[in-house]
């Protein structure tokens, strides 16, 4: 039975979004993967330390360039990716959904975000790479270096909140806005840490690797539970529902 055209139509561009997505969590894990064993083999400190001091003021290794209004404004945003933050962003969008009636892409954006969480925490402990020590830390840190946690859970609870309310919207421009201001804040984030001195650069650019290939993948799993009837199905651009 041929599918109306407006169905065939979604059916495809899903279909579409279902491989980009494949390679975007591909090519995201290839990159932490890079990241990870040059890290392990030295072979990035040459660059860790040049960018770290670049971006403090020469001769005078605390003072970080900018000035002091640039180095509060970078505490500010670095507490985007802290889990205070963190949990009141994925708390409001739960409540959300819940409201919308989408109890079971609300159990499971929850779990998402907790095993990014956990997944964090493994790779912090398995590769247990030591803070910079290269330059004075703008804020404190207690933990492992690589890969960054604020980096990594910003990627992660931003794109994955951004995918599974782009999934209850109807109009693609607002779609790609989620996204995109997923990823800013993301990348805000982790730009925050490097230039306050407690993660060197690779840490930041491994964590924002997993990050998003954990996010992309849980894109891809929703899309794939929701093709069987788990979770809410994703509603088209004229509030059609593809076929299960």
């Amino acid at each position: 039975m041929q599918l109306p055209a407006p169905i065939a139509a979604l059916t495809r561009h899903l279909e579409a979004m279902t491989l980009l997505g494949i390679v975007v969590v591909a090519g995201a894990i290839w990159g932490f993967v890079a990241l990870a064993a040059e890290m392990l083999e030295g072979d990035l400190h040459a660059f860790d330390e040049a960018v770290l001091l670049a971006l403090r003021s020469p001769g005078d290794l605390a003072n970080p360039i900018g000035g002091p209004q640039l180095e509060v404004a970078m505490r500010d945003l670095t507490a985007l990716g802290g889990v205070t933050i963190l949990t009141l962003m994925t708390g409001a969008v739960l409540v959300y959904l819940i409201l919308r009636g989408a109890r079971a892409s609300a159990l499971f954006v929850l779990c998402a975000v907790l095993g990014g969480q956990m997944l964090s925490h493994f790779a912090k402990f398995a590769f247990s790479r030591p803070r910079p020590d290269l330059v004075p830390h703008g804020v404190d840190v207690a933990t492992a270096s690589f890969p960054s946690g604020h980096s990594m859970m910003a990627a992660v609870t931003y794109l994955t909140l951004a995918v599974m309310l782009a999934r209850t919207e109807t109009q693609h421009r607002i779609r790609v806005f989620l996204i995109v201001l997923a990823a800013l804040l993301a990348v805000l984030v982790g730009t925050s840490r490097v230039y306050l001195g407690v993660h060197w650069p690779s840490d930041v650019l491994a964590g924002w690797c997993l990050g998003a290939a954990w996010a992309f993948g849980v894109a891809l799993l929703a899309h794939w539970l929701a093709r069987r009837g788990r979770i809410e199905p994703e509603v088209g651009p004229d509030g059609e529902v593809p076929p299960r």
